[in-house]
């Protein structure tokens, strides 16, 4: 029996020899990323050992990772003098993966040696040349640094990126493969405990990134979310066709009688560009490589608008004040196509479970298909929304697609991309430990804690944390054409009215970076509630709308309710939004603003105040002019008697006081009731003497 087992043991033994032999060699080279530093079981966790899993017996990989290494040849821990540097060549690798550049960004290095940055890595890919010729050579692109390093912006954030750039150059010049492990990383930085080095599971992602790209192995062919059947396509404008396939599959696209083909790339994605059409359709898109086919029906060329915000704009049609009937008549408005990303959990008082929790980290939050217009459809779609493109479609006889990503309490720092607040001075701060920031409204710090209550990963996600509604969901739609963007938010961002003014400035430019376009920009002031800081918003909001080209603002401080956070009456909102769109994006001759204030001029014991858009100076009840406040030179606010006189209000001042500035509608909770001829009414306002 021994011998038996001996013998067996024997065979077994050439057997695996015979399959080293065979194997293809791998060797990932790099830094304490690579090594698995961190991780409970490096050998088991790290990249390379969940490669090895991925790739089969077919594949012999090893870890060649050390700890601290530089690229740089005069770094503080050059990689070409470590023993793993000397065992990866006497290895003779068939495919060499080299991830190597985060320690370079250590002010030791960088600031002195960057000049010989890309030579060091040419003369690394070549010495791996000389131990095999047929070696293929991967150059990665870095895993993410975030902005809790303690190097982060005194210089490390600025000197990744001119490292990344480096890096994209030596794989170009020495025509070796480039495999970015940024992208699916910079958006997880709850994979990363101490902001540079990834838990297993972000070990995982890398292993995954490395092995389709060693393979070509990207799932087949796949289309991202937004392309459905049913969707609206943005007229005008070259159309896009993008997702991906298989590396070098050759993808073929039909649509409108006319075929484009292409071959997916290295990193597995493809994308085709079709002329720009006019209104019509419905149409059909044919995508197909060898192996699948989709087939999307139903699709019209118009426009395409975006409705974003929080609570308010993600508000539903049925619980709106005129939502009952408007959904017994939804079928009769067939160009009016529906796409809403349902959120996969409201951020309500309770505290949600583990699933929950995964899949938000995962940034699996939203999730939807379009649809067309019928009353089961609408019932849950934004009001806004829905009124803004209804009034759009009749007015313009075009099919409307609204996309729908809202998610209530959300913060304005939620919504922007991570790159942009990380570049920002003051708000890359935010980044770091938010749930414990003054940046963020005390509230939604509150009900975040409520939500995540039962989280274990101290860096667990929350949709009011910054960045994240970005890339949870924005971030898949920034290569879909759209016409615009309607905006309903700011409540959760009243408690800091400059900081806010800095955000939403940011958001529009970035989004407009993004989108690659000036897209026109239409947003919602904030109602009247007994909310002590939101005349003060309310005024910030006016002055944006004066200094960031292409936006234009909604007033709607009378629709407001003293105590609900929730006003019902949303058609109103849509269709004011609608009337800005129609004059300053469709190009009709229509009054679209309120009163808004030019100056104020005292002459004598009066104040005359000026006023744009009003052709005829009204008030909305038909009673004496009220909501205007005078403030003296001592900072005290008087209410004061106004009437509208030759189409200008007078104020009637107090006797012996020096005035300083007028207010209007400077009440939490106003009923100011200027309008003008077409019942539109005047901002609250702040604004000095002259």
């Amino acid at each position: 029996m021994f011998k038996k087992k001996t013998i067996i043991a024997f065979f077994a033994m050439l057997l695996q020899l015979s399959v080293t032999a065979q194997s293809v060699k791998v060797a990932c080279i790099g830094n304490s990323v690579t090594y698995g530093y961190g991780l409970k079981n490096p050998a088991g966790e790290s990249y390379p050992a969940q490669l090895q899993q991925m790739l089969g017996n077919a594949y012999q990989v090893k870890n060649f990772g050390h700890s601290g290494a530089t690229l740089l040849k005069k770094g503080h821990n050059p990689y070409y003098k470590t023993k793993e540097f000397t065992e990866a060549i006497t290895f003779k690798p068939d495919i060499a993966i080299i991830h190597l550049g985060l320690n370079d960004t250590d002010p030791r290095d960088w600031p002195d040696y960057k000049g010989d940055f890309e030579a060091d890595y040419t003369t690394l890919l070549e010495t791996f040349r000389k131990a095999n010729p047929s070696v293929k050579l991967y150059v990665c692109r870095m895993t993410p640094i975030f902005s809790g390093h303690p190097r982060f912006k005194s210089g490390t954030r600025d000197w990744y990126w001119q490292i990344q750039a480096c890096i994209s150059s030596v794989a170009k010049a020495n025509h070796a493969q480039l495999i970015d492990l940024n992208i699916p990383l910079h958006n997880r930085p709850d994979l990363f405990a101490d902001n540079l080095h990834p838990n297993g599971e972000g070990a995982g992602i890398i292993a995954k990134t490395v092995y389709q790209s060693v393979t070509g192995d990207f799932g087949g062919l796949k289309l991202p979310s937004v392309f459905n059947n049913h969707m609206v396509l943005q007229r005008l404008k070259p159309i896009p066709v993008y997702g991906s396939a298989n590396a070098g599959d050759e993808v073929e696209v039909t649509f409108n009688h006319r075929k484009l083909v292409v071959s997916a790339g290295q990193n597995g994605q493809w994308k085709v560009l079709f002329p720009a059409m006019p209104t019509g359709g419905p149409y059909e898109l044919k995508v197909q490589t060898k192996k699948a086919s989709i087939l999307l029906t139903d699709i019209l060329m118009g426009d395409v608008w975006l409705c974003s915000g929080q609570s308010n704009m993600a508000f539903p049609l049925k619980n709106a004040a005129t939502g009952k009937s408007e959904l017994e008549n939804a079928s009769k408005s067939p160009s009016l196509r529906l796409f809403k990303l349902n959120s996969l959990s409201e951020t309500d008082n309770s505290a949600w479970d583990s699933v929950t929790l995964a899949k938000t980290n995962e940034l699996k939050f939203f999730s939807g298909s379009w649809q067309r217009n019928t009353a089961a459809s609408a019932a849950d779609f934004t009001a806004v929304g829905y009124y803004f493109g209804k009034s759009i479609s009749q007015e313009e006889k075009v099919p409307i697609g609204l996309i729908e990503v809202a998610v209530g309490g959300s913060t304005t720092e939620s919504w922007i991309d991570r790159f942009t607040m990380e570049q920002d001075n003051l708000l890359v701060d935010e980044l770091s430990n938010w749930r414990r920031s003054d940046f963020i409204q005390q509230w939604a710090r509150e009900r975040a804690d409520v939500n995540l209550k039962n989280a274990a990963n101290p860096k667990q996600r929350h949709p009011y944390g910054p960045c994240y509604n970005y890339e949870a969901g924005i971030d898949s739609l920034i290569q879909f054409p759209i016409k615009g963007v309607i905006w309903y938010q700011g409540e959760s961002n009243a408690q800091n009215v400059e900081l806010h003014e800095r955000l939403f400035t940011t958001l529009v430019n970035s989004w407009r970076q993004k989108w690659g376009y000036n897209f026109p920009f239409y947003f919602v002031q904030l109602s009247s509630i007994d909310r002590p800081s939101w005349p003060y918003f309310r005024d910030s909001q006016r002055k944006l709308q004066l200094q960031i080209q292409n936006t234009g603002m909604a007033v709607i401080s009378d629709l407001g309710d003293s105590l609900n956070v929730h006003p019902t009456r949303k058609k109103e909102v849509g269709e004011r939004l609608a009337r800005l769109a129609l004059r300053d994006t469709y190009y009709q001759n229509i009054e679209a603003n309120g009163p808004e204030v030019i100056n104020a001029q005292q002459k004598q014991r009066e104040v005359i105040v000026s006023f744009n858009h009003a052709k005829q100076l009204a008030t909305s009840n038909q009673k004496p002019v009220f909501g205007f406040e005078v403030v003296n030179d001592k900072g005290i606010h008087i209410p004061v008697n106004a009437s509208i006189i030759k189409n200008t209000v007078h104020l009637v001042l107090p006797v012996g006081e020096k005035i300083k500035a007028v207010l209007y509608a400077w009440q939490p909770f106003t009923r100011a009731n200027l309008v003008n001829e077409v019942s539109l009414p005047a901002s609250t306002f702040s604004i000095p003497l002259n």
